[in-house]
């Protein structure tokens, strides 16, 4: 289940740098509007100690991370829905993505343009927003016509696609995000879903900010806090300069003594991946064996049979039962056969909700 989020802003916002500091990719950085061209899509491994601490008990051949996968696009400016900027064919890339994350200045520099000619986050969210919006106002319209159509001769299905979709034209049309409209049931969400509305994707908002502002923030990040408090979103702050610095650093403890320097206790890349992860309800479960220790991403509250189909469909069609350990356990008492001798392994049916950091095996009959 790989995690895919697409990065958004204005041009000179630290896009580019931040993916950079995300990601193997060197995407082009610059001082001048549209300097990314194609959409860079980097893969990035998601930190977790567990994994290492696993392997030291088990020595694997090899340790298997999962990853989330990052889309920057090109900057977008005003009128970027109607294809100012060259924003119309970039703002395709991310319709299948699961989050954006959108990327604010929060910083002072007279050597860095800014597209408007002064630093104003709450600003150009509301630029960013605006150009989403009318991309998915424009979406709803293409469509909309057809199905009610089709809606209008019987069709079931059709009829509540056209509700859902004039709700959703409703909202777009009043300068708001579909994020705001309530959906009543899983048919509703899976239409939400296959429409691929941007401003109906979870939010991350990134304020850039200088090295100074790393670790408390600046009053630019405070506006930008206001801005968000009544959407469902979250805040991260993060000086995309110094995260830089930092990747660059080549030992763990260089990287902590940096960190520690500027009063961070972890870098602002781990954090991102991690509220990535919170905004999308994720977590994670673990196999452990001599071949591998692997991290597994599923949905949070997903019971075992669908955990067991994140590995293999085979593993979900003939689910029999999982086994179960604690990471915590599987630590203290160092093996899987010392944790069964304890009496510690639990065997869990279809109904047992998966928790973050269960150690499993999952047995099977095809």
């Amino acid at each position: 289940m790989a995690l895919q989020c697409g990065i958004v802003g204005l041009p000179n916002v630290g896009k580019s740098t931040l993916f950079n500091c995300l990601s193997n990719a060197k995407a082009q950085s610059a001082n001048f509007p549209f300097c990314t061209i194609e959409p860079n899509v980097g893969v990035i491994t998601v930190p977790d100690d567990r994994l290492n601490k696993l392997a030291e008990l088990v020595h694997p051949e090899r340790i298997v991370p999962t990853t989330v996968e990052i889309v920057d696009i090109a900057g977008l400016v005003k009128g970027a829905s109607k294809g100012e900027g060259l924003g119309n064919k970039f703002l395709a890339n991310i319709r299948e993505t699961d989050a954006i994350i959108h990327v604010l200045r929060c910083f002072d520099d007279d050597n860095v343009t800014h597209v408007d000619g002064t630093v104003d986050p709450v600003r150009d969210k509301e630029v960013i927003d605006t150009e989403l919006q009318l991309r998915d106002l424009e979406t709803i319209e293409s469509r909309i016509g057809r199905v009610q159509k089709q809606a209008q001769a019987g069709d079931r299905e059709a009829k509540m696609q056209y509700e859902v979709m004039q709700r959703y034209e409703q909202v777009l049309s009043q300068g708001k995000s579909a994020r705001l409209v309530e959906l009543n049931s899983k048919e509703e969400e899976k239409i939400a879903h296959d429409l691929f509305l941007l401003t109906n994707k979870p939010v991350l908002y990134v304020c850039n900010v200088d090295d100074a502002s790393a670790a408390s923030g600046n009053h630019y990040v405070d506006a930008v806090r206001e801005a968000v408090k009544d959407e469902d979103a979250q805040v991260l702050v993060i000086a995309a300069e110094t995260e830089s610095e930092i990747a660059e650093l080549e030992t763990y403890e260089e990287r902590q003594e940096f960190l520690a320097e500027i009063g961070l206790k972890e870098s602002g890349v781990n954090r991102l991946i991690k509220s990535a992860y919170a905004l999308l309800n994720l977590e994670t479960f673990l196999t452990a064996g001599p071949k591998e220790v692997r991290a597994w991403t599923f949905k949070k509250g997903s019971k075992a049979p669908q955990c067991a189909g994140v590995i293999h469909s085979d593993f979900e069609r003939g689910f029999i039962k999982a086994e179960v350990i604690k990471y915590q356990d599987y630590i203290d008492y160092g093996s899987e056969t010392a944790v069964k001798e304890a009496g510690k392994m639990h065997i869990e049916g279809k109904d047992y909700v998966m928790q973050d950091g269960d150690i499993v095996v999952f047995r099977f009959n095809v």
